[in-house]
């Protein structure tokens, strides 16, 4: 007699101690980000109301993304992954300690946070703007390098079985981190005095690296002796990367779609400190509570993410990510309530988690490890390289509609219509190309190549 069983589910993949050491790390360093939310933009609101010079803050930290992304790539995939995400949380330590010191050493001449929310008349204190300029580059060029090592280190920690949870856990945690616990302790240490933020924000990239340090194991790509003999050939290796991902009918779309979202995001968020606090009328704390609506949404969108791919299709999910922040921008840019725009912050971050659970997921899945780190960094050129074209032109419309004789408060709002007009044009350029046929065919041609041990073409190459 044969016995059969009584249920065909597959048991539960365990995750690992390396991949809770890297989630614990990865914890801690956004706590510090969600208390630097807080401290950057009210510090640069502190020494200008120029929305240009704001805007330009923001471009500075994200220009990386534009210039050193490629070339990250190929480091990626040639050195040890861990080492790299240690090397730059100690060197991000640094940064954000010099820049405790030097506004410490500043603190008598910066307008206090009272003192802006009463809507003090601040000249541009060039010293410290050009301290955060600078910091804001090198910041940048860090978190290119340690955002590529860390989502191409995953699929060496965890099976693909387990990626997407694996992903969500890390979402979910990092949300509540970076934007309901670090924001509101932002704004209490703030309010103490403008160093304490970034003191403690050096802190968490001190205890982030001593948990990357206790990572056990090799994470750097196997190559040949004869491979490793060779000169590096930066163009050559960029582009095999690039290739293969503007090859693949599926990523390329993926990546274009991505980079104008982003985009569009960094044209209603370059001024939006100067929008919450002369439009919303907010003082720290509450910016620092609508900072944290991204949490409640996120960790809903983590933990959702997968059921609503599973429910609606990956392709109607992806959909959606594109309808919402639209309609959310529109009811941004007409409200005075700081309340609704937390509720229309809440709903778009939730959907951006959706966006990030599917596609990640995805490309770590189907993505050859020989390619990853350079694949990924194209896919995060195009994705990540529009953000600071988009904050340069929310700046511009902001100065523009000001000096073409419209009052501060439409200049402040009209970013946030141009960017739901956006969002509805695009959303009819990618509807065909993001189907849930493509991408569940991609995705399973990429898992049967990765197990014939053929990544040399894109799976579905057109």
């Amino acid at each position: 007699m044969t016995d059969t069983p009584v249920s065909e589910k597959k048991p539960r993949v365990q995750l690992g101690g390396n991949y809770w050491r890297l989630w614990s790390s990865s914890v801690v360093s956004n706590l510090g980000d969600g208390v630097s939310m807080i401290a950057y933009p009210w510090l640069a609101s502190a020494i200008t109301r120029d929305p240009l010079l704001i805007a330009l803050i923001a471009v500075a930290q994200r220009l990386p993304w534009l210039l050193f992304t490629l070339p990250a790539g190929v480091i990626t995939d040639r050195v040890d992954r861990r080492k790299i995400m240690l090397a730059m949380q100690v060197f991000r330590m640094v940064i954000t300690l010099s820049v405790a010191v030097i506004v410490g050493a500043a603190a008598s001449g910066l307008t206090s946070p009272e003192d802006i929310a009463a809507g003090a008349e601040i000249a541009t204190n060039w010293s410290v703007y050009v301290v955060l300029l600078v910091s804001a580059l090198l910041f940048g060029m860090a978190e290119v390098l340690y955002d590529n090592s860390a989502q191409t280190i995953l699929p060496a920690l965890v099976e693909p079985e387990g990626l997407e949870r694996a992903n969500g856990n890390l979402w979910g945690a990092e949300m509540v981190a970076n934007s309901f616990a670090g924001p509101p302790l932002g704004s209490l240490l703030i309010a103490g005095a403008f160093a304490l933020p970034f003191f403690v924000d050096a802190g968490t990239f001190a205890i982030s690296a001593a948990l990357l340090f206790v990572i056990t194991g090799q994470f750097k790509v196997q190559r040949s002796a004869e491979e490793l003999a060779q000169r590096v050939d930066w163009w050559g290796e960029i582009k095999e990367g690039f290739l293969w991902l503007w090859h693949h009918p599926l990523l390329r779309p993926m990546a274009i779609i991505l980079g104008i979202m982003n985009a569009l995001l960094m044209v209603g968020f370059s001024t939006f400190v100067l929008f919450a606090q002369e439009v919303l009328e907010v003082s720290p704390l509450i910016f620092a509570v609508l900072m944290a609506a991204g949490a409640v949404g996120g960790i809903l969108g983590s933990v959702l993410a997968p059921g609503i791919s599973q429910r609606l299709g990956s392709g109607t999910a992806l959909y959606l990510t594109m309808v919402v922040p639209s309609v959310a921008a529109l009811v941004t840019g007409l409200t005075s309530l700081w309340v609704v725009v937390w509720v229309m912050f809440a709903v778009s971050t939730f959907f951006g988690v959706v966006w990030n659970v599917i596609t990640v997921s995805l490309r770590q899945t189907i993505i050859p490890d020989v390619l990853l780190g350079r694949v990924n960094s194209v896919y995060r050129f195009f994705a990540w390289g529009m953000m600071p074209i988009g904050l340069l032109v929310g700046g511009a419309i902001v100065a523009f509609v000001e000096r073409s004789g419209g009052s501060r408060e439409l200049a402040l709002r009209m970013p946030w219509f141009f960017v739901a007009a956006a969002f509805a044009f695009l959303f009819v350029y990618a509807a065909p190309q993001l189907t849930t046929a493509k991408i569940e065919s991609a995705r399973s041609e990429g898992i049967a190549a990765k197990e014939a041990g053929d990544p040399a073409e894109p799976a579905g190459e057109a």
